[in-house]
């Protein structure tokens, strides 16, 4: 049985969704401020935290840095935000998924599902290393380097990087990056794709002075580099 941790201040909705996933058999525990949520993530030890961005005593965002320093429990980010700034914060601190209030519980049970599945995967990462010139990416130790000077990556640029590079000279669209990066079906927010492809660029191609992530007008993106 699965656990998930509910960090959220408004009492009806964590109730709500207490409910809801001990309902789908999930073993639940909630926390109503960022500063027990934190503590409750650290010793209970979750598989999954379902994180509110405003909290009081510690913010979801101020949550979601400290704990990367100690775990890589699987973190869905709640916000009454639709915007994008907020999003790629979230996903910059470390969470791994994100939904906008008010939300569909039967859309946050399927990322609660995906989030679940993709962290028992990475549980044993692949060992192979991604070369492409002089870039290298080393799944196993979640290290990227050009030509042996080390370039640091979010959690996500770095999968995003994986994926460009796993699927070299393919054309990919924004919807399959969602889909296979960000990890579910979602037809709507691709500017999240583009503000991370705009993050590898700055530190890749802008750097070290090339070019290998292109766009493809009306398509997408493609990672190309000898």
């Amino acid at each position: 049985m699965a656990r998930i941790l509910i960090v959220e201040d408004e009492r009806k909705i964590a109730r709500f969704l207490e409910l809801e996933l001990q309902h789908e058999g999930y073993e639940v525990q909630t926390a109503g401020d960022g500063r027990t949520g934190l503590d409750k993530a650290l010793s209970w030890k979750p598989d999954l935290m379902i994180l509110d961005l405003m909290l009081p005593e510690l913010s979801g965002i101020e949550v979601c840095r400290r704990l990367r320093h100690e775990s890589d429990l699987p973190i869905i980010m709640l916000t009454a935000k639709d915007d994008v700034s907020d999003k790629v914060m979230g996903l910059d601190m470390g969470a791994d998924d994100y939904m906008t209030k008010p939300f569909a519980i039967e859309e946050l049970l399927a990322r609660i599902r995906v989030g679940l599945k993709k962290h028992r995967a990475s549980a044993t990462p692949v060992s192979h290393v991604l070369t492409a010139g002089k870039l290298t990416l080393d799944p196993a130790r979640y290290a990227v380097s050009w030509d042996g000077t080390p370039v640091a990556l979010t959690k996500k640029e770095f999968d995003l990087l994986k994926y460009l590079m796993e699927h070299k000279g393919q054309a990919v669209t924004r919807d399959a990056l969602l889909t296979d990066v960000w990890g579910y079906d979602y037809a709507g927010d691709t500017n999240v794709v583009d503000v991370y492809i705009r993050y590898l660029r700055h530190k890749i191609d802008e750097p070290f002075g090339v070019k290998t992530i292109h766009t493809i007008r009306a398509v997408g993106y493609m990672f190309s580099y000898e």
